[in-house]
């Protein structure tokens, strides 16, 4: 659990909250951030047992089978952000990704699953800024957004005039979401304030692109430190807050999105400004996307099982979620060649 000394009281009558903070409820809305608050960011402190004793139980407490969980996997489908970030990366397997991203199941599936009349899609492509504008090209017409890795993914430790001139471009190139990642430093040093104001430059490098802050948790030491850092990132104005580059020696954990969940809903209910979150770096199962959709419907609630605040960054995952929906179609598992990716 994170706990906080000063617990904040949600609005009341008493507690006036301005009209563009209320708006904020609107599922599309930006989180504009805040002022740095230093006295709540230093007062959060988080129960490491607790938290884990959490996370372990989650799993065990929530299940959907049969029906439900085709509904499920297929919504899964709908939170992915397709990824593809490898060093041999080349303009035709991102077109293939593309192509991917816009009809993820086969059509044979969905008839049976009585499901063709829905949108399945993913919820956007994310690629390096080289390859942005090939995928804007090859998803135009399908709305699709392109979101693109930057400011100096995935170390963060270019300079950082280059780190800002990356975003303003990868935005220039048609990316209406960028995925920046911190400086750790910051984070391991304690300088709230030196993090504050290098999320804050990056945010409005993006305009109006959604920003998503990577806190790379797994290289942030303790779970305190990824409460406050993911505090510090939402009061500087990022939309979605985002557990890894899938680089780390250690991705997205159940623990680090309990945390980073409660600090959204801290947040929110301080605000008014309800901000995204994303798990990122080894989901690779269907198992692994549902305990996800569990964590956050337990703790956040509905609105979050939508792709406006929640995303799953995940590549090889799309082929493990069309493999069971196959066999909640026909009763077998198709081998995963029937599913291909790029």
């Amino acid at each position: 659990m994170t706990e906080s000394s000063t617990p904040r009281p949600r609005a009341t009558a008493e507690r006036r909250v301005p009209a563009t903070v209320l708006r904020l409820r609107d599922p599309h809305a930006r989180n504009p951030g805040t002022a740095l608050d230093l006295d709540i960011v230093r007062a959060i402190r988080v129960n490491r047992s607790a938290v884990e004793r959490r996370a372990a139980t989650m799993p065990t407490r929530r299940t959907v089978k049969k029906q439900w969980q085709a509904a499920w996997l297929l919504r899964a489908i709908t939170l992915i952000d397709l990824t593809t970030l490898a060093g041999d990366d080349t303009p035709g397997n991102v077109r293939r990704l593309c192509a991917k991203a816009k009809a993820p199941v086969r059509p044979d599936l969905l008839e049976a699953l009585r499901a063709s009349a829905l949108p399945i899609r993913v919820a956007a492509v994310c690629v390096y800024h080289e390859l942005v504008a090939t995928a804007v090209e090859a998803l135009e017409g399908s709305g699709i957004p392109v979101a693109a890795v930057s400011a100096g993914f995935p170390a963060g430790l270019s300079p950082f005039a280059t780190r800002v001139a990356e975003i303003k471009a990868s935005v220039a190139a048609g990316a209406r979401e960028i995925d920046i990642v911190i400086t750790r430093a910051h984070v391991l040093t304690g300088d709230w304030p030196a993090l504050y104001d290098e999320v804050r430059a990056f945010r409005d490098a993006c305009g109006e692109a959604h920003l998503k802050t990577i806190l790379a948790t797994g290289e942030l030491a303790t779970l305190t430190n990824v409460a406050r850092a993911s505090r510090v990132a939402m009061m500087a104005g990022a939309d979605f807050i985002k557990t890894s580059t899938g680089k780390e020696s250690v991705n997205a954990t159940l623990p680090f999105g309990i945390v980073m969940a409660r600090q959204i809903r801290e947040y929110e209910a301080e605000t008014g400004a309800a901000v995204g979150f994303k798990p990122a770096g080894g989901i690779r199962s269907a198992k692994n996307a549902l305990d996800w959709m569990i964590t956050m419907k337990e703790e956040l609630g509905d609105a979050w099982l939508r792709a406006e605040r929640f995303r799953l960054g995940a590549s090889a995952l799309i082929t493990d979620l069309e493999r069971q929906l196959e066999h909640a179609a026909t009763g077998r598992y198709g081998a995963a060649y029937r599913m291909p990716m790029p």
